[in-house]
């Protein structure tokens, strides 16, 4: 598999839905002017699968204090659900996004759209989005998607072997981490703009510089 959509007009991001670091670096590119006209291509860096658990809630709250703490135009704050709704499993997500991209369903537009709904389900909302319920639903408010055609696929199990594709490319081709962007020449970025240090076992960012995100723009091949 190609790390990197042959498209010059696509950038190709290596993410997990519930990755506090990803979730920040699409906000900033989708509100880039200079990225205006690129599209996305999401592609799974399934960390679950890659650390052989769930993601632990612990210092996933970290992680997303020490954001929020910085860019509290995001909407971020601490889980304020029952703990059993936090989700176990984000394959779900990660499955619906790559299922997104069918024709069917609207393609990249229509995948990107849904995958900036979900994370904002997950870091705003609070909802649980291991369940099918709850995609379908978040999928209900994109445009782009057809709801329709997204649920059929899903009973399917459409997007499963795409994940596990793109985990073995994650791992055989040595995708730095999540997030990592690519234009159609190769990588161009791993967790960009971030200034970041790590006090007794916290994250804190010193700084973060959005403008990555216009470079990326400017730097079309």
């Amino acid at each position: 598999m190609e790390l990197a959509n042959p498209d010059p007009d696509v950038i190709t991001v290596w993410s997990d839905v519930s990755c506090p670091w990803a979730t920040l670096a699409l906000h900033t590119l989708h509100q880039a002017d200079r990225a205006a006209g690129l599209r996305i291509d999401h592609r799974s860096f399934p960390l679950e699968l890659i650390n052989r658990e769930p993601t632990p809630k612990q210092g996933h709250d970290a992680e997303v204090a020490a954001i929020a703490a910085v860019r509290p135009d995001l909407g971020w704050r601490a889980w304020d659900q029952p703990d059993a709704t936090y989700p176990v499993t984000t394959l779900p997500a990660l499955e619906a996004v790559q299922a997104a991209k069918r024709p069917e369903v609207g393609g990249l537009e229509a995948s990107d759209q849904l995958d900036t709904a979900l994370r904002r389900a997950f870091f705003v909302e609070h909802r649980c989005i291991s369940l099918h319920s709850v995609i379908e639903d978040v999928a209900r408010g994109c445009p782009k998607v057809d709801e329709d055609a997204l649920r059929e696929l899903m009973s399917q199990g459409a997007g499963r072997s795409d994940v596990y594709g793109q985990l073995t490319a994650v791992r055989e081709q040595e995708v730095p981490g999540s997030p990592s962007f690519y234009n159609s020449h190769g990588h161009i970025a791993s967790n960009p703009g971030v200034d970041l240090e790590w006090v007794g076992g916290f994250p804190r960012i010193k700084a973060y510089d959005g403008s990555w995100a216009d470079r990326i723009g400017e730097a079309r091949p």
